[in-house]
This record gives C-alpha cells, structure tokens and sequence, in this order.
C-alpha cells in the first residue's frame, strides 16, 4: 500500500507543491540513507561496497528512480502505477533473453489481457466508433518514462538476483541503492540549476505529505517489504504487487481528485487486477523462476 502511495505523493509534490524532480528525490532518500548507512557501516563488512555488480545496480536503480519520479510530474499516477504493474512480464522476458530461463507459463494470455485491462483504463469512451482515449501530449511524455521506468526496474530485479546468489547482504545492497539515488540526484540538481526557491514556501501539508513521501515510502514502505520477504518469502508477497494499484486509486482520489470516471476504467482496472495477481500466484506455484 506503501509502495502504491509512492506516484501520488510524487505527483502531489511536483505539481501542486512545485519542488522540482531531482532535488525531491535526494532530499526524500536522505532520511532512509542516513539510518541505513549508519546500520550497515556497524555490521556489515566494509569489503562487499567493492563488488563490481553493486556499481551496476546503482545505476539501474538511478535511472529507475529519476524516470519513476519524472513520471510522476507528466502523467497521472494511476497511469503510472498501472505500467509498473507490467514489469513481472518485462522481467520474465529479460530473464528468458539474458540468462535463458523458462518463461512462465499462461506469459502470453496474461500480458495480453493486462494490456487490454490497460487500455481501458485510460479510455475515455467506448462506441461504435471504437476506443476513444483521455491521453494528452504530456501524458504520452510520462507513460514513456513509466515504461522506461519498467523496464530499469525489470533489470533491477534480475541484478537482485546476482547479488544474492553472490551472498551480497540485503543491507548493503539497500544502501548502495540510496547512496547512489541522492548522490546522483542531488549532484545533477546543482548541475541542471534546479530552481530550489520552492522549498522555502513549503506548508504545512506540503510537509505532511513530503514526511509520508520519504519516512512513509523510502523507508517505511521498505523495511515493511523486507520484513514480509523474511517472513511470508518472495513468492507470496510478489503475487500481492497488484495491491499497488487499489492503494494509488484510494491516494489519487483523496489527495489529488483523479479518479477512475467511466465503467470501462473499472473493468480495466479489475481486468489488470485479476491478472497480475493471477499471473503472479500461479508463477509462485510453479518451478519456474519468475
């Protein structure tokens, strides 16, 4: 639910709040980073930060962060939020073309209705004369990076799967993520000369809504989703990811009025649903890595 909050709050922090991208998603991950490195630097072996593999997930996980957020600011977070549900299909397909794995069964039917539940979602009406969609210039720039978006989080999944076969400890593989994201973000911020004027006009909702953006979701949301992969494993809380969604309609609704307003959007939206949850127990219940 944490996690599915996480493109409103971007949304409502870009757009109503107007602090630009870059220095919202330093500042954001500095909290997290600071508890988390403090942790990290006490119990964990200084040598595994050298690993050769930790310097590519940092950059996949900085390109991840920057286009998700951007996203944000450019299309609606329900949209958002819907492409980000298509990544366990990019991530079967990488899996099968970088390192042959068996695609997972029913792949096909499954991305195939996802899409159709998808495009629902964003008509706007539906008649004799086929789909009419809502999409505006903009809109397309922010689906583009969700979908660039998707697609670095695809690849982060399966360089996830690297550092653990290589007994790289969660801990230091969470902390290079935000070392990287607020170094990064932060440094080409003063490079872009970002306008940081925003900052200063900040009210009291603003940081409401800023505390539950960074302690809520960078931190929170994580430690929530660590604990229910210790506890429940990857399987099972994988085949919860659509949850995302239902939480982004609840937040979108409530914190910035988008709203599903058509019949067809909600069968779109239960159609895409009922699919990656689908798609992802029956993938859980098999031998086939997913």
């Amino acid at each position: 639910m944490g996690w599915g909050a996480y493109p409103v709050l971007a949304r409502y922090l870009q757009t109503i709040s107007h602090l630009p991208s870059l220095s919202l998603l330093g500042v954001a991950n500095l909290f997290a980073m600071s508890i988390m490195l403090g942790i990290t630097l006490i119990r964990s072996n200084l040598r595994t930060f050298r690993h050769p593999i930790l310097w590519i997930l940092a950059i996949v996980v900085v390109s991840r962060s920057i286009t998700n957020v951007l996203a944000a600011r450019f299309t609606l977070a329900i949209y958002v939020q819907l492409i980000t549900l298509l990544t366990p299909f990019i991530v079967a397909l990488l899996s099968a073309t970088l390192f042959r794995d068996v695609i997972p069964p029913h792949t096909g039917k499954a991305m195939t209705l996802a899409l159709i539940g998808a495009l629902l979602m964003m008509s706007r009406h539906i008649g004799t004369s086929g789909i009419h969609f809502t999409l505006t210039p903009t809109d397309f720039v922010g689906i583009g990076l969700a979908l660039g978006s998707s697609l670095f989080l695809a690849l982060y999944m399966v360089v996830i799967r690297r550092t653990a076969r290589q007994d790289i400890p969660g801990e230091t593989v969470f902390v290079v993520q935000l070392v990287a994201i607020v170094g990064i973000s932060l440094t080409l911020s003063f490079l872009t000369h970002e306008n940081w004027q925003p900052w200063h006009q900040l009210g009291p909702k603003d940081w409401l809504v800023f505390a539950a953006y960074s302690g809520g979701v960078f931190f929170g949301a994580n430690v929530l989703q660590i604990t229910a992969l210790r506890h429940l494993g990857a399987p099972f809380v994988s085949s919860l990811l659509a949850t995302r969604l239902i939480a982004t309609l609840i937040f979108a609704a409530g914190l910035l009025g988008e709203r599903l307003v058509t019949i067809w959007q909600g069968v779109g939206a239960s159609i895409v649903f009922v699919t990656v949850t689908w798609y992802l127990w029956s993938s859980a219940h098999t031998d086939v890595p997913t």
